[in-house]
C-alpha cells in the first residue's frame, strides 16, 4: 500500500508538470503581443517595454518557464497582468468559492443518487425502476446551462427569493442534477450485478432479510464502481463547474479562468489550470486509495 500510494504521488507531480509545460506552450501560440493586448494600441512605447520588463516578457520563452515554474512551486506565482493583484490571492480566494459550491452539490448529489440508484435496483424491472432510470437519463441528457437558465427563469429576481438561495442553492442544485444520474445508475447497475451472484441467495437461504444482505454483504462491493465516479466528479466539480458559475455569475475558480482567457490573463491562466489539474488528479488518487482499502484482492494486486 505504501509502494502504491509513493508511486501514485510521483505519477501526481509528473502529471502537474507535464500539463504546467503544456500549458505554458500554448499561451506561448496565442496570437498577438501580450504587452500589446493588455495595454492597449495606443500605450507609449516606454509604456509597453515597462510592462514587458515588469514580467519578465523579455527573458527567452525557456527562462519565463522556468522562473514561473519555480516561483509557483515556492507559492510566487506572479501579478495579474490587469492590475498587478497577487495572483496566488486571487485564485485562492476563487477556489475558496468552488469548493463551496461542490462541497454542497456533493451532500445533495452523493446521498440522493444512490437512494435512488438502490431503490431502482431493488426494485429492478417495476414501475419504480422505469421512473427512476428515465428520471437519470433525462437529467444526464440535459446541458446544464439549460437547466441553470430553467432555474433561473423559475425563481426569477424579484421574486421574494434570498439571494442565498438564487446564488448559491441553485448553482448547487444544477450541478447536482448533472451528477445524480450517473452516480444513480452506476449503483443501480453494481447493486443488480451483486444481488445476482452466489453468496447472496447463500445469505438469503441462512434466513438473512433483503435488508440485511442489502447493507451488510452487497452495499459493500457495488459500491466500489461508484466511488470512482464520486472521486472523479469531485474534480470535475472544480474545474467543470465554468458553464454553471458563468449562467449564475458566481465567482468561484471556473469563471475566473474564463474571464482569464477573455483578456489573455497568463498569470492567472496558469495557476488556475494547475489548481485545476492538481484537484482532478488527487480526486483520482484517492479513488484509487479506496478502491484498495474496501477491496483487499486490489491491494494484493
Amino acid at each position: 500500500m505504501i509502494r502504491f500510494f509513493i508511486r501514485r504521488i510521483i505519477l501526481l507531480f509528473v502529471t502537474l508538470f507535464v500539463t504546467s509545460a503544456i500549458v505554458f506552450g500554448l499561451t506561448q501560440l496565442l496570437p498577438g503581443d501580450i504587452a500589446l493586448l493588455i495595454k492597449g494600441r495606443d500605450a507609449s512605447q516606454v509604456v509597453i517595454d515597462d510592462f514587458r520588463e515588469t514580467h519578465g516578457l523579455n527573458a527567452p520563452v525557456l527562462v519565463q518557464y522556468t522562473n514561473w515554474l519555480g516561483g509557483f512551486a515556492t507559492g510566487d506565482w506572479g501579478k495579474s497582468y490587469l492590475d498587478s493583484s497577487d495572483v496566488r490571492t486571487t485564485v485562492l480566494r476563487r477556489l475558496g468559492n468552488s469548493l463551496q459550491l461542490a462541497g454542497l452539490t456533493l451532500l445533495l448529489a452523493v446521498p440522493i443518487s444512490i437512494v435512488l440508484g438502490v431503490v431502482a435496483a431493488v426494485a429492478q424491472d417495476t414501475w419504480v425502476d422505469g421512473v427512476i432510470s428515465i428520471f437519470s437519463l433525462a437529467v444526464v441528457g440535459l446541458p446544464e446551462f439549460v437547466t441553470g437558465l430553467l432555474f433561473l427563469s423559475i425563481f426569477a429576481p424579484g421574486a421574494g427569493w434570498p439571494d442565498w438561495f438564487r446564488d448559491f442553492f441553485l448553482p448547487a442544485l444544477t450541478a447536482t442534477l448533472v451528477l445524480l444520474g450517473y452516480i444513480a445508475r452506476m449503483t443501480r447497475a453494481g447493486v443488480i450485478e451483486e444481488l445476482r451472484k452466489p453468496y447472496v441467495r447463500t445469505a438469503r437461504l441462512k434466513g438473512l432479510s433483503t435488508r440485511e444482505v442489502l447493507f451488510k454483504h452487497v452495499l459493500r462491493n457495488a459500491l466500489l464502481p461508484t466511488i470512482t465516479v464520486i472521486a472523479i466528479s469531485v474534480g470535475w466539480l472544480i474545474g467543470g463547474l465554468v458553464v454553471i458559475e458563468n449562467v449564475f455569475n458566481y465567482f468561484g475558480v471556473g469563471l475566473l479562468l474564463v474571464e482569464a482567457v477573455e483578456r489573455k490573463n497568463m498569470p492567472i491562466i496558469m495557476a488556475a489550470t494547475m489548481i485545476i489539474v492538481f484537484f482532478f488528479a488527487v480526486s483520482n488518487m484517492l479513488a484509487d486509495l479506496l478502491y484498495a482499502m474496501l477491496n483487499p484482492r486490489i491491494r494484493l494486486g
